[in-house]
């Protein structure tokens, strides 16, 4: 069985791509994006496999 590793992520709305793609190529999977506090703010969910 696999087991994650989850990573919770502010993400500015002017630089989405830029972090989204700085943590894929950590290996990091996005899972989900959701309104963060603010509407210049996201928050971005991600796992990888542990080890």
């Amino acid at each position: 069985m696999t087991k994650w590793e989850y990573a919770t992520v502010p993400v500015l709305v002017h630089a989405t791509k830029q972090i989204l793609d700085n943590w894929g190529a950590d290996g990091w999977e996005l899972v989900q994006v959701v309104p963060g506090p603010n509407p210049e703010n996201l928050v971005a969910y991600f796992k990888r496999p542990l080890g």
